[in-house]
């Protein structure tokens, strides 16, 4: 009778239990954690070796040791930054302009937190590869000119005054999204702060010695095209892992994406074929690029059709920019950042609230953000979220650059400029001669 009662109480025990069990199992999906954590490699990937290969191309070969270093570098201060306060300053529960440092040093962030149904270890692991590859698209814009050490104190402060900041408005519970702000995987929070702080950076620091008269190739475009492969699929991470989750929204991200770089290509190749007579292999890559870079923000909003004309806009506008901003400017943003990624990211956030109707047969997305009822509203609030982060990004790149030009300087000398940063800031040779 004793054995009976006791099997009975550890039945019921048992039962008592046993939901609460298997709701704390299912709290992970190991589907999804499994998806952002390969998305999470691939978007590393697109900064090493992705886009340090396609810099590193393009530039002089006296050059393209510094490119490399700079983009390697930038890797591991950000990482480090990221642990230390970067990641709470975005994410942190803080306010609607900046989050708190309840999360530095990753306090809180043990194995078995929790961001939705994926370990927040992860959810954090990805966000910093986005914090890794925005400064280091900006090397583009003062690459063959700015001292080694310069760089290192820009992106560290840059990284922590804007990125961060910007960050928390669109995904941190800031005030952009909290307007309804649409932004997938970065129109504003990667594209239009590395190409608005290119430009500035471009004007602040001046054209390189012999520009625009001097001819300047780049050296290796068979590295270009590797990076450029590199970065077509890491940015299937980039956009469709932003959906932190294996499900549909994924897959149509994903699906996009590819598009948009396709027809981004497509309509720089035949825009150069036009106007100069050949197409040129730089040309179709970049074309690509900004196809991908204009795709970002509305990657999880729109379908097939709409990313078709989304890619093929960003292809023609970001050709033409890049033609005038160099030869009717006569600015030197060396490897065409803000043309690319700055005017790609503006159009791209603004064309999400477009696409995103569900009104346009074909062409129609996946709806507005929640409490907005039209299409002009959406667009409006677009403007509104590009717009201030533009403003923001300039004001405060520009601060940041004339302070250190007060302090350290921002260049190398004309000599070492001349003889190429290879050897001069870290006595190495990209090839032996």
């Amino acid at each position: 009778m004793k054995m009976r009662r006791s099997n009975k109480f550890l039945l019921s025990v048992f039962i008592f239990v046993l939901p609460s069990l298997s709701s704390a199992q299912d709290t992970l999906n190991t589907g999804n954690t499994a998806w952002v954590l390969t998305a999470t490699a691939l978007v590393l990937f697109m900064t090493l070796p992705g886009l340090s290969f396609f810099y590193a191309g393009i530039v002089r070969s006296k050059n393209v040791l510094s490119v490399l270093m700079q983009c390697f570098a930038i890797t591991c201060m950000v990482s480090i930054l990221w642990m230390m306060y970067v990641y709470s300053l975005a994410f942190g529960e803080g306010n609607n302009w900046i989050g708190d440092l309840s999360k530095a040093f990753m306090a809180g962030v043990g194995k078995n937190a929790m961001t939705g149904d994926i370990p927040e270890t992860v959810f954090s692991m990805f966000q910093l590869t986005f914090a890794i590859i925005t400064p280091a698209l900006i090397v583009g814009a003062f690459a063959e000119r700015m001292k080694f050490s310069a760089m290192l104190l820009f992106s560290a402060i840059w990284v922590t005054l804007v990125y961060a900041p910007i960050t928390h408005w669109v995904w941190g519970g800031g005030w952009l999204q909290k307007m309804g702000l649409l932004d997938f995987a970065g129109g504003t929070v990667v594209h239009v702060t590395a190409g608005t702080a290119a430009l500035v950076a471009a004007i602040v620091m001046g054209k390189r010695h012999g520009f625009p008269h001097t001819a300047m190739p780049p050296h290796n475009l068979t590295m270009t095209v590797a990076g450029a492969g590199m970065l077509w699929v890491g940015w299937f991470g980039f956009n469709a892992g932003s959906a932190l989750a294996a499900n549909g929204d994924a897959g149509m991200a994903m699906m996009v994406t590819h598009i948009s770089a396709a027809a981004g290509a497509m309509a720089w190749m035949f825009a150069e074929w036009f106007k100069y007579g050949k197409p040129s292999v730089l040309g179709i890559v970049t074309g690509m690029v900004a196809g991908l870079g204009t795709i970002t923000p509305t990657s999880g909003f729109v379908g097939p059709a709409g990313a078709l004309i989304i890619g093929t806009t960003a292809g023609f506008i970001c050709f033409f920019a890049t033609s005038y901003f160099k030869r009717v400017l006569k600015i030197d943003d060396s490897l065409d950042v803000f043309p690319v990624h700055g005017i790609g990211g503006i159009l791209g956030t603004l064309l999400v609230g477009i696409f995103a109707s569900t009104e346009l047969g074909i062409f129609s997305g996946q709806g507005f953000a929640e409490g907005v009822s039209s299409m002009s509203q959406q667009v409006g609030i677009q403007f509104v979220g590009m717009i201030s982060t533009l403003v923001y990004t300039a004001v405060l790149t520009f601060i940041i650059l004339k302070v250190i030009d007060i302090t350290i300087g921002l260049r190398v000398s004309k000599e070492e400029e001349i003889e190429g940063l290879d050897i001069t800031l870290h006595e190495e040779r990209g090839y032996i001669l």
